[in-house]
């Protein structure tokens, strides 16, 4: 009996705790990475704010697609006040201060908002798809509400998949530095870690599928259709192109990267084989955040609806500055006049 107890918490401590777990200084990520968070941080903060500003108060006309965009605007806008935190913490070469709990929150936001920008990207290309290539779906019939229940869905499931890192301690120490991390290269198995990893990979795969298709469907419609009056497929194919774009450039280094890690561990189990594949992860995160700062731009070409409202915008404060300008030279020339009567 003693035997088959032993047998068991052996087992039990290979399946849910880590053995061994590797830790890298990377002297190179502590340099750069800080000044591009930085830089991600004010661009990406200032279009974000901008485009709420741009939805909440010279939004004419809401559509499904606007409320998508909305929202996921919001998420950006939460996720961008990490990044400073995020660049002390590289500039401290890996060293988190702040404790456990702002740990765990700020490791669930990055990941929610990585999902969020995925999932709502998708949302609004799935939205272009049936308006261009299924007109006649009842779907498009559907109102504003349709679409604010789409997006608590997509928020429940958000927190669903990613609210477990706020259960867990994400704390690994190395010489005299509290790292704060979530992709810990840990061998041994391990539920929690094994399921992080799979949804990094799978909210990928899956949306990247299906915005592939609306690209075809969409590119293919454009084609097909001699008459595009109002130009909608143009501008669909426009943000469906956008959209591809950003997945590439955001959010597949590290999705790559991931599955390299995994490859791997399939094969060596000392730490030398990952220091590597380590820091071509942690270099590639930072253009998922760099998602924050291109989504605006998708905005731009989301809809006639936003497009429309920013020119506007945009044409009132040139004009007010040429007024102002005019009034100025005016004011010049009417001094110079009475300078040379005197």
């Amino acid at each position: 009996p003693n035997v088959h107890i032993n047998i068991k918490s052996h087992f039990l401590s290979i399946l849910f705790t880590s053995h061994n777990c590797c830790a890298f200084d990377s002297p190179i990520l502590d340099q750069v990475l800080p000044p591009i968070l930085v830089l991600e941080f004010i661009f990406g903060l200032t279009g974000n704010f901008v485009a709420l500003w741009m939805f909440i108060f010279h939004m004419d006309e809401w559509k499904p697609n606007s409320v998508y965009l909305t929202h996921l605007a919001v998420a950006d806008s939460i996720v961008l006040f990490c990044l400073p935190f995020r660049a002390d913490y590289y500039r401290r070469g890996k060293d988190w201060l702040y404790g456990d709990v702002p740990c765990r929150i700020l490791l669930f936001l990055l990941a929610a908002n990585r999902a969020a920008g995925i999932f709502f990207l998708t949302a609004v290309a799935v939205d272009r798809y049936f308006k261009i290539v299924h007109p006649l779906n009842r779907i498009n019939r559907m109102g504003l509400g349709y679409a604010l229940w789409v997006s608590l869905g997509l928020w429940g499931l958000i927190v669903l998949a990613t609210g477990y890192l706020l259960a867990d301690d994400h704390f690994f120490y190395r010489n005299n530095r509290t790292q704060c991390e979530s992709f810990n290269i840990c061998m041994g198995f391990s539920p929690l870690s094994t399921w992080h990893n799979t949804f990094y990979v799978i909210q990928f795969f899956l949306p990247t599928a299906i915005v592939a298709f609306c690209t075809v469907r969409i590119t293919w419609q454009l084609r097909v259709r001699t008459v595009d009056k109002q130009g909608k497929i143009k501008r669909a194919v426009k943000f469906i192109l956008a959209v591809a774009l950003i997945f590439i450039t955001c959010f597949f280094p590290s999705t790559v990267s991931r599955v390299a890690v995994w490859i791997l561990k399939a094969w060596y189990n000392e730490c030398k084989h990952f220091r590597e594949a380590n820091l071509a992860f942690y270099t590639s995160v930072c253009f998922t955040y760099f998602n924050s700062v291109l989504n605006p731009i998708v905005y731009y070409f989301s809809s006639p609806v936003f497009s429309g409202a920013f020119q506007k915008v945009l044409n009132k404060l040139l004009r007010k500055q040429d007024e102002k300008e005019q009034v100025a030279s005016n004011g010049n020339s009417v001094s110079t006049i009475e300078t040379r009567r005197t």
